[in-house]
C-alpha cells in the first residue's frame, strides 16, 4: 500500500512539473483572454450607446390627476343613476295622484266614535277619510347635499272638525313642529258665489 501511494504521489509531482514548465508565451496557449486595460474599455465604451440616466420621481408623480389614473380604483360609482335616489313611500296613502289644492271637501259625518269626511277628485269620485290616513300626492324633500338622498312627505288627516277637515305633516329630519293645512268644508269663494246667486 505505501508502494502504491508513493508511485501516485511521485505520478503527480511528475505532472504538475510538466504542466509548469509548459510553454514560455503568456496567452497563446491559454483559453482564457487577458483582463482589459482601462482605455481599452473605455474605446469599447465608445461604440455602444450611452447607459440612460435613473428616472426621479417626486411625490406629485403619484398624486392622481387627469394623466396619472390610480390603477386600483374602482369607477363604479361613476355608472350609478343618482338621479332617481327618491325613497318610495310605503305607507297606505288615499288619493296618490292628485295634490291637496285638487281635493275638495263635500261632506263631514260626526255621528260615531270616528268622524269621517268626503272628498271629491277631480274626476268627481267621492272618497271617505279618517282620522290617521294619508291623502293626496307626497312633496318630495332633499336632504344631505349632493350626496344626500330624496324622500317623500304626505299629509295626514288630524281632525275632522264640524266645518272643516285638518291635515298635518310632519318632517322629521328637520325637527320642527308639523305643518298644519285646513281644508274647508264651505270655502269662502263658495259662500261668495251662492250670495250672488241668492241676489
Amino acid at each position: 500500500m505505501t508502494r502504491l501511494a508513493h508511485s501516485l504521489f511521485v505520478g503527480l509531482g511528475i505532472a504538475t512539473s510538466v504542466l509548469a514548465c509548459g510553454s514560455d508565451k503568456v496567452g497563446t496557449s491559454s483559453s482564457v483572454p487577458p483582463p482589459p486595460t482601462r482605455g481599452a474599455a473605455q474605446a469599447s465604451d465608445a461604440g455602444q450607446p450611452a447607459v440612460p440616466k435613473a428616472a426621479e420621481f417626486t411625490e406629485n408623480d403619484f398624486a392622481e390627476n387627469d394623466h396619472n389614473r390610480d390603477p386600483f380604483r374602482s369607477y363604479v360609482s361613476l355608472f350609478v343613476d343618482k338621479g332617481n335616489h327618491v325613497v318610495k313611500n310605503q305607507l297606505p296613502v288615499v288619493l296618490p295622484q292628485y295634490a291637496i289644492d285638487e281635493l275638495k271637501l263635500v261632506a263631514i259625518v260626526m255621528a260615531g266614535d270616528y268622524p269621517r269626511a268626503m272628498l271629491l277628485d277631480p274626476t268627481g269620485k267621492g272618497w271617505i277619510v279618517r282620522r290617521g290616513d294619508y291623502l293626496g300626492r307626497p312633496d318630495t324633500v332633499h336632504t344631505g347635499g349632493s350626496n344626500g338622498t330624496d324622500y317623500q312627505l304626505n299629509w295626514r288627516v288630524d281632525r275632522v272638525r264640524e266645518g272643516d277637515l285638518v291635515l298635518s305633516r310632519e318632517d322629521r329630519a328637520l325637527n320642527a313642529p308639523p305643518a298644519t293645512r285646513v281644508i274647508a268644508l264651505h270655502p269662502e269663494s263658495d259662500k261668495g258665489e251662492n250670495n250672488e246667486q241668492r241676489l
